[in-house]
C-alpha cells in the first residue's frame, strides 16, 4: 500500500512540475486556438484556396500549416477542393500537412520540447505537405489518381467567396473571446494533465531500459518502430504530445518521438477513416506512404543532426 502511495504521489509531482514549468505556453497556446477559431473559419480557408488556385500545392501546404481546423472542417475543406475540380497535388498536399500542426500546437510543442523540437516538426510538416503534393502531380500524370473521388465533383462549384465569408461572419465580442479561450485552455489542461499523468506513470512502472532498448537514440529500428506504433497509439495532439514528453524522458531519443508524432497524427486510425470516406485507397496509400516514409527519413535525420552539433 506504501509503495502504491508512493508511486502516485512520485507520478503526480513529476505531472506538477512539468505543468509548472509549461503552464504559460499552454495559455499561449489557448489563446493562439481561440483567435483562430473565432476569426478564420473554413469557408475563410476554402475561399482563399479557390482564389489561389495556381499557386496549388504551395499555398494549399501553407493554409494546412496555419489554420487550427479539426479533422472536420479539414473535411469539409478537402471536399470543397475536391467539389471545385482542383487538381489532386494540392488536396493531397492539404491532407498530408493539415492534421501535423498548427500554430498553437507549435507553441504547445515549444514549452514541452523546446524551439528546436518544435521548429523541426513545424518544418516537417511543411516538406511533407510538399513532398506529398509533388509525389500526387507526377501520379496524376500519368493516370494512376483517375477516379480516385468518391464523388462526382460538381463542375463550377467554388463555395463561399472570402468576401461572402467575411459578411457572414459575426463580430467577435471580448466575452466570447474569453470565453473561447477559456474552453481552449480547459480541454487542453485536461488532455495535459491526464495523459502526461498517464505517461510518468507507465515510465515509473517500466524500466526505462526498455524504453531506450527499443527506441533509444542507438538503436536502428527506434525511429520505423515509433513511427509505425503512431498509427495505433496516437490519440490526439494535445493528449499525445505530453506522452510523448514522457517517452523521451523516459530514454526514446528525439527522432524516434518526431517519427511518433508524424505518423500519429496524420495516419492515426481516425484519419485514414476519415480520409477513406472522401477518398479512395490509391489517394490514402499515397497519403500514408508519404507521411510514413517522411517520419522515418525526418527522424532518422533529426537524430543525426543532434549527434553532429
Amino acid at each position: 500500500m506504501d509503495s502504491l502511495i508512493e508511486l502516485f504521489t512520485k507520478t503526480t509531482l513529476q505531472v506538477w512540475h512539468t505543468l509548472s514549468a509549461n503552464w504559460i505556453f499552454l495559455l499561449a497556446s489557448a489563446v493562439i486556438a481561440a483567435a483562430l477559431k473565432l476569426y478564420v473559419n473554413q469557408d475563410r480557408v476554402g475561399a482563399f484556396l479557390q482564389r489561389n488556385r495556381k499557386a496549388g500545392v504551395l499555398i494549399a501546404t501553407g493554409a494546412a500549416v496555419t489554420t487550427p481546423l479539426c479533422s472536420c472542417g479539414t473535411t469539409a475543406i478537402i471536399l470543397g477542393m475536391m467539389a471545385g475540380n482542383m487538381p489532386w497535388a494540392p488536396i493531397i498536399a492539404f491532407m498530408v500537412s493539415s492534421p501535423l500542426t498548427s500554430p498553437q500546437e507549435l507553441i504547445f510543442s515549444v514549452g514541452l520540447f523546446g524551439w528546436n523540437f518544435a521548429l523541426a516538426f513545424f518544418l516537417a510538416s511543411i516538406l511533407l505537405g510538399l513532398a506529398g503534393g509533388a509525389f500526387a502531380h507526377i501520379l496524376e500524370a500519368r493516370g494512376w489518381l483517375a477516379n480516385q473521388a468518391r464523388f462526382k465533383p460538381i463542375t463550377g462549384a467554388s463555395g463561399l467567396t472570402a468576401a461572402d465569408a467575411i459578411q457572414t461572419k459575426p463580430r467577435v465580442t471580448l466575452n466570447q473571446f474569453l470565453n473561447e479561450t477559456y474552453l481552449a485552455g480547459k480541454r487542453l489542461a485536461l488532455f495535459f494533465l491526464g495523459f502526461a499523468f498517464i505517461g510518468y506513470l507507465l515510465n515509473n512502472l517500466i524500466p526505462s531500459q526498455w524504453i531506450s532498448t527499443l527506441f533509444g537514440a542507438g538503436q536502428i529500428y527506434g525511429v520505423p518502430l515509433a513511427a509505425l506504433l503512431g498509427i495505433p497509439f496516437y490519440f490526439n495532439t494535445e493528449a499525445s504530445l505530453p506522452l510523448a514528453r514522457t517517452l523521451m524522458d523516459a530514454g526514446m531519443s528525439q527522432g524516434a518521438v518526431l517519427a511518433f508524432l508524424i505518423t500519429g497524427a496524420g495516419t492515426s486510425i481516425g484519419a485514414i477513416v476519415g480520409a477513406l470516406t472522401i477518398a479512395r485507397w490509391r489517394v490514402v496509400a499515397l497519403v500514408i506512404a508519404t507521411l510514413f516514409t517522411g517520419a522515418v527519413l525526418f527522424g532518422y535525420g533529426y537524430n543525426i543532426l543532434i549527434g553532429v552539433l
